[in-house]
């Protein structure tokens, strides 16, 4: 019995240590390709959070595996909890499309923090610089000094241009 236990916390140690090297590595790929692409550190440590999540999820469904927890009972209480989740994301998708959107937007960065920006929506067109990009929305600035807070999913969806700064005419003398 004794012996099964030793086993049992040798490989948690052993899977622990696995875990902590991986999320290291993911986490030193991650702020060298942020470091590269001139992002955000903000922008950065949101996506380290979502891999923490990832990776800390993965690491406890593994051990409670090898501890030997039922593994129906287990997916019993996970589908029942991922049934209410999907339920609650369902009635509440822009959430979820928001969270998304913000990821994409931070690994193909059509724009970036300071750039100024116009969005081509008939409605309600905005021309603004974004000031930051967070998981759900985007804050931007207009011209007249207003704070507006846009959802990251429609600059996904609704068409989006960078605008050129605007130089100041300069006189050149021969």
């Amino acid at each position: 019995m004794d012996s099964e236990y030793y086993r049992l916390i040798l490989i948690t140690a052993i899977t622990l240590t696995v875990f902590l090297v991986v999320s290291f590595i993911i986490k030193k790929l991650t702020r060298r390709y942020s470091a590269s692409s001139h992002l955000s550190e903000h922008r950065t440590n949101l996506i380290m959070k979502y891999i923490n999540l990832f990776m800390s999820s993965l690491f406890l469904i593994f051990i409670l595996g090898v501890w030997g927890i039922n593994s129906s009972d287990l997916f019993a209480f996970f589908t029942g909890t991922l049934t209410i989740i999907g339920v609650a994301f369902f009635a509440q998708w822009s959430i979820l499309s928001n969270i998304t959107s913000g990821i994409i937007l931070f690994f193909t960065f059509p724009f970036r923090i300071g750039d100024v920006i116009k969005v081509h929506d008939k409605d309600f067109p905005i021309e603004a610089q974004i000031e930051d990009i967070k998981a759900f929305h985007t804050i931007l600035r207009t011209l007249e000094g207003e704070l507006i807070t846009y959802p990251n999913s429609l600059l996904l969806q609704k068409g989006v241009t960078v605008v050129p700064l605007k130089h100041e005419e300069r006189e050149f003398y021969d």
